[in-house]
C-alpha cells in the first residue's frame, strides 16, 4: 500500500486518499491524474496496464485500483486504513 500511496501523493500531494470512497467524485484525481496514475503504475510494479482498464470505475478508490492490479498480478498490496498517509516530494518515488 505505501507504493500505491506513494504514488498518488505524487500526483496530489495535498489529498488524503485513504478514507476517500470516490477519487473522482470528490475531486481528488481528474482524467489527467488517472493517466499521470496509470504511467506511475506500469513503471512501479513492472506491469503494462490494458487500456480497456483504464476505467473511472478501477481508479475510484484504493481498493478498486488493488483489485486491478491484481489482474496484473499484483497481489501484495493490503488496504489498511489505519495506515498514516505518506506526504512527500516528487523525487520520493524514486526510492521505493
Amino acid at each position: 500500500m505505501d507504493r500505491l500511496l506513494k504514488i498518488l501523493k505524487l500526483i496530489r500531494p495535498n489529498e488524503d486518499f485513504l478514507l476517500s470512497t470516490d477519487f473522482i467524485m470528490n475531486g481528488q484525481l481528474d482524467s489527467f491524474d488517472i493517466l499521470m496514475l496509470v504511467t506511475e503504475l506500469e513503471k512501479t510494479f513492472s506491469i503494462k496496464i490494458e487500456s480497456s482498464d483504464v476505467t473511472p470505475e478501477n481508479m475510484l478508490n484504493l481498493e478498486t485500483i488493488k483489485l486491478m492490479l491484481e489482474k496484473y498480478g499484483i497481489s501484495d498490496i493490503a488496504v489498511n486504513k489505519t495506515d498514516k498517509a505518506i506526504y512527500l516530494d516528487s523525487s520520493s518515488i524514486t526510492s521505493m
